[in-house]
């Protein structure tokens, strides 16, 4: 909770074609559709005080945005940068300037897929990182980032 009692605003960033989760190779990102991702984080963030404003985009420079918005306004993130994870550094420069944590998520194991996944140029700024979970994925980095705010 933030200091007037009302839910702390958090960002759950998704970047290039996470808007088709549950039709986009489903053997790899499961069969949640991108609306029951939605909910859920919905539903945990209020639980966990938190108030979860998720999107999605395919635009790199909308990503990078809404990273400056978190950090001006000291907003927590959760990150799916999708494939941007392995080649922007724009958006790794802006998930540099954080002034909150942000936890970088994926919801299949990057180490386990083709070699070109194994680099991510925002672990090395994030928080932390969760991946190969699911979208279990993104319920633990909310759990991560409600413990972070409680210390």
């Amino acid at each position: 909770m933030s200091a007037a009692g009302a839910p702390r605003k958090v960002l759950v960033l998704n970047g290039p074609n996470l808007g088709r989760l549950g039709s986009r190779e489903p053997d790899v990102y499961g069969s949640t559709s991108y609306a029951g991702l939605v909910e859920r984080c919905t539903a945990l963030g209020k639980e966990l005080g938190l108030e979860a404003d998720v999107r999605e985009t395919n635009d790199e420079g909308e990503m990078i945005r809404w990273l400056h918005e978190a950090a001006d306004g000291s907003i927590p993130v959760v990150l799916n940068p999708g494939a941007f994870t392995h080649y922007s550094y724009g958006m790794r420069d802006a998930a540099a300037q954080r002034t909150a944590p942000l936890i970088e998520v994926h919801i299949s194991n990057p180490y386990a897929r083709e070699e070109f996944r194994h680099t991510s140029v925002v672990g090395a700024v994030a928080s932390g990182t969760i991946a190969g979970f699911g979208i279990g994925s993104y319920e633990l980095a909310l759990r991560a980032l409600a413990d972070q705010l409680r210390d």
